[in-house]
């Protein structure tokens, strides 16, 4: 290959985070020669910091949902075809107070209750032994989802786009700017006949005007891992009350209005924190557990363990835990919007601006690159 024709690509991808190799990943599937730029050495974002959780029962409804169940089929396609270990399939979703029960009632007649189940504490006890349920009100059982290793899943997966679909990574290159089809990095000068610029958190560097015109905020998140006692196993990933009142597929419907209400009430400091649990577990047997939601133009990178505590409360109560020593802590970021789950701009016909805006880039994203190129 001679040094100009390496340069030229039918597609190039900003950024190697889920969302860029989403659309790296369609691309190639359609025969386009596809090249993924990533400033970092590797992918170092979001995309590795998250649960890995591909969640699609309470994705709110209309395009996130659908987006969500069909990322769900593309990834039970891809994983194994990476080497990407699935860990464990299936959520549980406690509810805890007559309002969120109320709430899951109204949920299983909507059609995004298909192939769930509403179940009394004591047949969630017989088929999840490891769930807290005194007290409780009744459990949604969802067989959608599906849990991956974050921190090692975004690596396989871009080394399998390289290796077996012919993607072409840069890494360790930063796009100075895109002006289709010239895009000039630190290190070259690109050509493509299309862009697509996935760049998660960076809103003030590409296309940072028209960013702005949508005025989204940076959304700073807490996680932990925790190694409870020898032997412990989840079902599948766990959610409890908070998460009826933040997921938009529960939230939305009539019921929750009441149950935000008591949980005002009740749970004041961690709805303050935007705290809701979600608890999922690796290979090793450690839980990764979250999450809080801070939000401004400039999150400070700084953990009050307060927050931590929170959520390590909403954690032992969830769960038939007999110890949780936590053996790390981290934070996340991603971009915010309070309008749509998910940013699709047209700079002009040959660019796309691709950033999720809701924190389900792992969910939804395989369903967003094929909208894209759908509609494209």
């Amino acid at each position: 290959m001679t040094e100009n024709a390496s340069l030229h690509f039918d597609l190039i991808v900003v950024g190697a985070g889920i969302v860029g190799l989403a659309h790296a990943y369609t691309a190639a599937r359609r025969g386009l020669k596809v090249c993924v730029v990533e400033r970092d050495a590797a992918c170092v974002g979001a995309s590795i910091r998250n649960f890995g959780f591909i969640t699609v029962t309470g994705q709110g409804a209309g395009d996130t949902w659908r987006r969500a169940r069909r990322a769900r089929e593309v990834w039970g396609e891809v994983a194994p075809a990476a080497g990407i270990e699935a860990v464990h399939h299936g959520l549980w979703l406690t509810a805890s107070r007559p309002q969120a029960l109320a709430v899951l009632e109204e949920f299983m007649v909507t059609p995004m209750a298909e192939g769930c189940e509403l179940l009394a504490p004591s047949q969630a006890a017989a088929r999840a032994p490891a769930l807290r349920l005194e007290g409780a009100q009744g459990v949604l059982y969802s067989p959608h989802e599906m849990r991956v290793e974050s921190r090692t899943a975004i690596g396989l997966l871009a080394r399998w786009l390289g290796e077996a679909m012919g993607v072409v990574f840069r890494f360790g290159e930063a796009v100075l700017e895109v002006a289709t089809p010239r895009v000039r990095t630190a290190r070259a000068m690109l050509h493509a006949e299309r862009v697509v610029v996935c760049t998660n958190t960076e809103l003030n560097g590409l296309f940072a005007d028209r960013i702005a015109s949508h005025r989204l905020q940076l959304c700073l998140l807490h996680m932990l891992r925790v190694r409870p006692e020898p032997g412990f196993r989840l079902p599948g990933s766990v959610m409890a009350d908070l998460s009826l009142v933040r997921y938009h597929g529960y939230s939305k419907l009539p019921a929750a209005r009441k149950l935000l209400a008591q949980l005002q009430q009740e749970e004041a400091e961690s709805l303050a924190h935007g705290i809701h649990l979600i608890v999922v577990q690796s290979a090793d047997g450690s839980l990764v557990v979250g999450d809080s939601h801070h939000y401004g133009a400039a999150p400070e990178p700084f953990a009050d363990e307060r927050v931590d505590e929170l959520i390590l409360g909403h954690l032992q109560r969830a769960l038939n835990l007999g110890q949780a020593r936590v053996t790390e802590r981290w934070v996340g970021l991603y971009p915010s919007s309070d309008q749509t789950d998910c940013l699709i701009d047209e700079p002009d016909d040959a660019t796309r601006l691709v950033l999720v805006t809701s924190g389900t880039g792992a969910s939804t994203a395989f369903g967003i690159a094929e909208d894209v190129f759908a509609a494209w």
